[in-house]
């Protein structure tokens, strides 16, 4: 299960918007541009101005919490579900109908469509603002003519790969589960969760137009609809239809999402003319950039590379529940309940690179690749940190976690245990699946197409299947766990390898020498929380407040140790805060 919304990203060449004027604080136009004059640009190799890095850090905190808010829901959707049905036969018919949402969320909302819809809506909004230097009174909008021009296609093909979805239901759990005992309920469900082909596409399109614009929050919270709209669903319905209710949940969901987001986005999309210009003539200005008038549409060779890299993503999910389905009931699971704790703190990292995603991407249009490079490079540390901290808990408070969240209804101690353990195994591939959504990004902000990540996941695809398919049989559920572990891991080495030697110039071994330090940081973390959890008194609960204490501070303490500067520099940070009286 994706609860992610990342996840939010894309290739086209596109220059986000234009830097804000003195007395326009927002770094990217506004919905209705009017100012006559072009906006000063800054010279490549320079930071952000602190008018942008505050609004960076206002919409990535905005942001997190949205995301930690629809986690949470995530999280109570998963126990509502595990309450009701347990890690049971039903409940694996509904994971492998889940695989559906997943592969929606990955290709629509998270990777495919935010990495190619966020540079060609900043390139719109950029051509519109040129356009309207050189005379304001022109009443063609690049923003208008951009969603006529792709909008109307994509949900007449949305609607037809739901609908061939969902008369291919009986076939496409074939192929993904081959070995489940009830296949007819599992095909119920694949047919009810089909409508998020659909759905999930028109969610990510407006998603990707409102991060364009610098609007963070409502992208940021559609998933609070999502698991809202399942949550609901299920509770009413179970009684009468048994599994199947969460099924139908997901497609109410889903149309929530689009809800959520319509009303901005018809507003932030509107044709509008701006007021024709006193008769006094205007004063010459700097002419547009010519790659502001002049980027590629959303052609075959633009969609091909992100398409294939992120099903290649989204693969590891579907290689691990096929290796699962010919185990014991409950596998599915046992792995889907420990992957979506696990990757909690992965999802709140990459929401950094969410939200400066715009930003990299015009750098790179520029061609200021030293302003790309520096952006990068902190963003992979930034993430790296969050992602690594969380790794941590994960690693040492396992067990506690799952019996706090889980246990409880046909949630047993056993699949407590089971999945504690898988969870740990999966906590190892955490670093790789944050760099490797972190380093897509900037592969697919480049100005020509790029197949090197496609590439990439694949290769890993291909260990992790491998591996899974001889540890499956000898360790069962968590021989497919380290198998997407080391997978992930492979990808994201070759990711951080090819990036700086073909599209940002960043400093390897120095971005590997700074993660070397916060995994060693992690490590002890780790050893510490490990060691104190069982002897921590006052049952789970207590125990994981008490690891939220501990495991922050032995990594604090740890990372001054290894000199680790992403910590020293948050320590000088929140000093000179506190002497500011901030």
């Amino acid at each position: 299960m994706t609860d992610t919304p990342v996840h939010a990203q894309h290739p086209p060449p596109a220059a986000t918007a234009p830097e804000p004027h003195a007395e326009k604080p927002a770094p990217f136009p506004a919905p209705h541009p009017t100012a006559p004059t072009p906006p000063p640009r800054r010279a490549p190799g320079t930071t952000a101005p602190p008018l942008l890095g505050r609004f960076l850090a206002r919409a990535a905190a905005v942001t997190a919490a949205l995301t930690a808010a629809s986690a949470l829901l995530g999280l109570l959707r998963d126990q509502t579900i595990a309450h009701l049905f347990g890690a049971s036969v039903e409940s694996d018919a509904f994971l492998i109908a889940w695989t559906v949402p997943e592969m929606a969320a990955t290709l629509l909302i998270e990777d495919a469509m935010a990495l190619l819809l966020v540079p060609a809506f900043s390139h719109a909004l950029a051509r519109r603002a040129a356009r309207r230097t050189q005379d304001p009174a022109l009443a063609d909008d690049a923003v208008r003519a951009l969603v006529l021009a792709t909008l109307p296609r994509l949900c007449a093909a949305l609607a037809a790969a739901a609908a061939l979805l969902a008369l291919g239901a009986p076939w496409l759990v074939r192929l993904l589960a081959p070995g489940f005992g009830d296949p007819q309920l599992a095909t119920d469900c694949t047919r009810l969760t089909a409508v998020t082909v659909f759905t999930f596409g028109i969610t990510g399109y407006f998603s990707a137009a409102l991060r364009a614009h610098g609007h963070f929050l409502l992208p940021a919270g559609v998933y609070a609809a999502y698991n809202i709209g399942i949550i609901a669903t299920t509770l009413t319905l179970h009684s009468l239809w048994g599994v199947r209710a969460a099924a139908a949940g997901v497609a109410v969901g889903s149309l929530l999402m689009i809800l959520t987001q319509l009303p901005t986005f018809l507003r932030l999309t509107r044709a509008h003319r701006t007021p024709a210009p006193s008769r006094a003539p205007a004063p010459r200005s700097e002419p547009p950039t010519p790659s502001l008038l002049t980027a590629p549409l959303l052609t075959t060779s633009l969609l091909a590379p992100v398409i294939l890299f992120a099903v290649g993503r989204q693969g590891q999910v579907l290689v691990e529940r096929f290796l699962a389905s010919p185990l014991p009931g409950g596998a599915i699971s046992h792995l889907n309940y420990a992957q979506k704790v696990a990757q909690m703190p992965m999802v709140l990292s990459l929401m950094i690179c969410t939200v400066t995603f715009p930003v990299v991407a015009r750098a790179m249009a520029e061609g200021d690749e030293e302003g790309a490079r520096l952006r990068v490079e902190r963003d992979l540390a930034l993430a790296a940190t969050v992602v690594l901290l969380g790794t941590a808990m994960v690693l040492g408070y396992a067990p506690q976690i799952i019996e706090v969240l889980f246990e409880r209804g046909a949630f047993d101690a056993r699949d407590t245990a089971t999945t504690a353990t898988v969870m740990r195994v999966y906590a190892l591939g955490l670093l790789g699946h944050c760099l490797v959504g972190a380093l897509s990004r900037p592969f697919f902000s480049a100005s020509r197409p790029t197949w090197y990540p496609a590439a990439a996941m694949a290769a890993g695809l291909v260990v992790t299947t491998a591996a899974g398919a001889v540890a499956a049989e000898r360790f069962g559920v968590h021989g497919i766990a380290a198998a997407n572990a080391v997978g992930i891991s492979t990808t994201a080495l070759l990711l951080l390898g090819g990036l700086g030697s073909r599209v940002v110039p960043i400093r390897v071994r120095t971005v590997a020498a700074a993660l070397a330090r916060l995994a060693a940081a992690a490590a002890a973390a780790a050893a510490a929380g490990w060691a104190a959890a069982p002897v921590t008194p006052g049952g789970p609960l207590l125990g994981v407040a008490a690891g939220c204490v501990l495991v922050p501070a032995v990594f604090v303490l740890c990372g001054l140790a290894v000199r680790a500067p992403e910590v020293v520099h948050l320590l000088a940070l929140t000093r000179q805060r506190f002497r500011h009286g901030r």
